[in-house]
């Protein structure tokens, strides 16, 4: 990632948001970036709103918070409608298309619509939408290295759920070609 990239991600809980934010800070970690992981979710947790704040930079990150993303990537309806206006101009806004039935109305942000609750049913891994999603985001960063990709995802998918990992590298993979 280039100098510092500001990063919001955002969807009910359960749509694996955090989870999404936590891989993109160890890969971050694992290429000897400053990186801040920042969570927020309602108290329902899934089902509730969900957003994560993460920071990758090559300099001290001095505070957490993302107001004003670079890259948006929006899981739901509601995400985006709060969200959208708050991306820089040049920012990047990433959605699943499946989910949010409208188009993102700024005209000055790059914008991919990508069905990933879709593609996720009909591949097999319907709870993978947020990694079709990553996917295609390392993608168009020009950042989908599978062996870097494989071994983050062994850093934050524990030991004991050790087979997802093929299968979260197949989503990733499946959103990196998606065009």
């Amino acid at each position: 990632m280039s100098k510092a990239c500001n990063i919001l991600f955002a969807g009910f809980g359960g749509q694996g948001i955090l989870f999404a934010g936590k891989f993109v800070a160890y890969k971050g970690l694992l290429e000897n970036k400053q990186v801040s992981w920042l969570p927020s979710y309602g108290p329902e947790m899934r089902g509730g709103t969900a957003s994560c704040s993460v920071i990758i930079s090559d300099e001290a990150v001095g505070s957490p918070i993302v107001s004003k993303p670079d890259i948006l990537v929006a899981m739901n309806l509601p995400s985006l409608d709060k969200f959208e206006d708050s991306v820089v101009p040049g920012g990047m806004i990433f959605y699943d298309s499946s989910l949010v039935e409208r188009e993102v109305k700024r005209t000055d942000v790059k914008v991919y619509p990508v069905p990933a609750t879709k593609l996720a049913g009909e591949n097999g891994f319907a709870t993978l939408a947020n990694m079709i999603l990553m996917g295609k985001i390392f993608q168009v960063l020009g950042e989908f290295d599978e062996e870097q990709v494989k071994k983050t995802l062994t850093k934050v998918i524990s030991a004991k759920r050790a087979d997802m990992i093929d299968v979260n590298l197949k989503a990733m993979s499946l959103g990196a070609h998606f065009e």
